[in-house]
């Protein structure tokens, strides 16, 4: 038998106000997407704003369904919609936020297992990384420089 480590490294702000001027104005947008977020059952609302290489920005948001598994994640409404219409350009950053509407969520709080895979689909195809920066409503952001330090070990097209 052998033993394998698995490590990250993360980078950790101490507010928003600390972030590059760029990142910064990409978690504006995506606290501002977070505000318009479809959660009438869950009251949990997420944000995501996503930088392309041509400086275009997409934006997305959770949108909630009676169905829960009908519902989509504000990720991979984002990084769904950026494929769709830009599917030449090459995703630089993500920014995501998220927060409950009936208690202060200051903790950092990461794409959930679904959207990581999704991020690893678009990191592996355009064959570069996607800083992810991520926070809750306020307080710190935690900075990943791929969705690799997220995913360790992912499963991508070449096990296929």
């Amino acid at each position: 038998m052998k033993t394998i480590k698995i490590e990250a490294t993360l980078a950790v702000y101490d507010s928003v106000d600390e972030l590059p001027k760029d990142v910064m104005e990409l978690m504006s947008k995506a606290m501002e997407a977070r505000s318009k977020a479809y959660v009438p059952y869950s009251n949990f609302s997420v944000g995501a704003a996503i930088l392309l290489d041509d400086g275009e920005v997409v934006l997305g948001n959770n949108q909630e369904n009676a169905s829960y598994p009908s519902g989509l994640c504000a990720e991979r409404t984002a990084i769904y919609y950026a494929g769709a219409n830009y599917p030449e350009a090459k995703i630089l950053k993500m920014a995501i936020t998220a927060g409950s509407r009936t208690q202060p969520t200051i903790t950092p709080i990461p794409p959930c297992g679904a959207c990581r895979q999704a991020i690893a689909e678009y990191e592996v195809n355009q064959n570069s990384a996607i800083e992810i920066y991520f926070m809750g409503e306020t307080g710190k952001v935690v900075k990943a420089n791929s969705l690799a330090d997220l995913l360790p070990l992912g499963f991508d097209k070449s096990f296929l």
